[in-house]
């Protein structure tokens, strides 16, 4: 890709999450946003596409609403929680909060598109966009590290007493990913500022060092931006990979040991290997479809970027469907939970 279709793509990037400073500058990013693209999509699909978007958000929400709710009356009840309890609160605490906020920001830019352009607005959903996203990300990733860490069969010593203190850690671990993922979005907004500063003429600029300067801060943004999405992916896929491979192998011996009956013990690795296989997936996709949209590859109106949007929207949901289906505890709850409300309405027809 050559400097000027770089240097495009980017002020595209910024422009979708950063507005202007001006009023005549956010007037005329507001103009380019609402001329209808080339290939614009037609009403049904669009509103077939919100609707998808919409029903994903909710899933979303009820389901990681669900598991917050279950660990959280275990931490008050038992006035603590497992470490593996208190990561998921964290996770599906953020993720309540992302799809929350994607879901209200796609009624206000649809409904209110002059009041959502507002900086005030504007920049609290965009922010809160990034540092959900990088938080749900590194929530995601520390799951998967512990559950590497106290599954998977190594016998090096800095691994043995990474397990021993992994329970101790974990709590400072994630407010640390909280610390980071904050940083992470304010140091963006930061580089973005003088981004904006510098990407505008000014008559006592010199246009060479005006030049240097925007592409300077448009690299800057871009490496942040995929520094934050890379460094939890590569932890989530290693730690994941290990496990399986752990798992496996160890399913292999027991394999190789077995006496022709059925064996729980290894039909419950098998499942624990399709399981962290599928979370992997998962979050590769999520990982990918987020990298594409902050990108900005595809015009802001396009299929593919809806499509990216479709899939982000996916991704909580669904980890967290299978995160109920594989774990016996919160199976057994939402199963009570489903025979209530069932029942639920009988009582009031007595």
């Amino acid at each position: 890709m050559n400097t000027g279709s770089y240097q495009e793509s980017a002020n595209q990037t910024l422009g979708r999450y950063f507005p202007p400073d001006t009023k005549e500058k956010q007037q005329l990013r507001m103009t380019k946003l609402c001329d209808p693209p080339e290939s614009k999509l037609s009403p049904f699909l669009i509103t077939l596409l919100l609707a998808v978007l919409l029903a994903e958000y909710l899933i979303g929400i009820i389901a990681n609403g669900f598991i917050t709710a279950i660990h959280a009356a275990e931490w008050v009840q038992n006035k603590a929680v497992s470490t593996s309890g208190r990561i998921l609160v964290f996770l599906c605490i953020s993720r309540i909060a992302l799809q929350s906020f994607m879901m209200l920001e796609i009624t206000i830019s649809s409904n209110f598109l002059s009041f959502y352009y507002e900086d005030a607005v504007y920049y609290t959903f965009k922010i809160s966009f990034i540092f959900l996203n990088f938080c749900t990300l590194w929530f995601a990733a520390w799951l998967s590290f512990f559950y590497f860490v106290k599954i998977a069969n190594f016998s090096y010593p800095l691994f043995l007493k990474l397990r021993w203190r992994i329970s101790g850690l974990m709590p400072w671990l994630l407010w640390l990913s909280v610390f980071i993922s904050f940083s992470h979005s304010m140091f963006c907004i930061n580089i973005c500022t003088m981004y904006c500063n510098n990407s505008f003429p000014m008559h006592s600029f010199n246009s060479t060092k005006k030049k240097y300067f925007s592409e300077t801060n448009v690299v800057s943004l871009a490496f942040f931006y995929n520094l934050g999405i890379v460094v939890p992916l590569i932890m989530f896929i290693l730690a994941a990979t290990l496990l399986i491979l752990s798992l496996k192998r160890h399913t292999l011996y027991m394999g190789s040991n077995a006496t022709g009956s059925r064996d729980p013990s290894m039909e419950a690795h098998m499942g624990a290997i399709k399981a962290t296989s599928y979370f992997l997936i998962l979050y590769i996709f999520n990982a990918v479809a987020l990298f594409i949209y902050l990108s900005n590859i595809f015009d802001i109106y396009s299929l593919w970027n809806i499509l990216c949007q479709i899939i982000m929207a996916a991704y909580p949901a669904s980890h967290s469907i299978l995160l109920i289906q594989d774990n016996p505890g919160l199976r057994r709850a939402w199963k009570r939970l489903q025979l209530r409300l069932h029942l639920y309405p009988k009582q009031w027809t007595l």
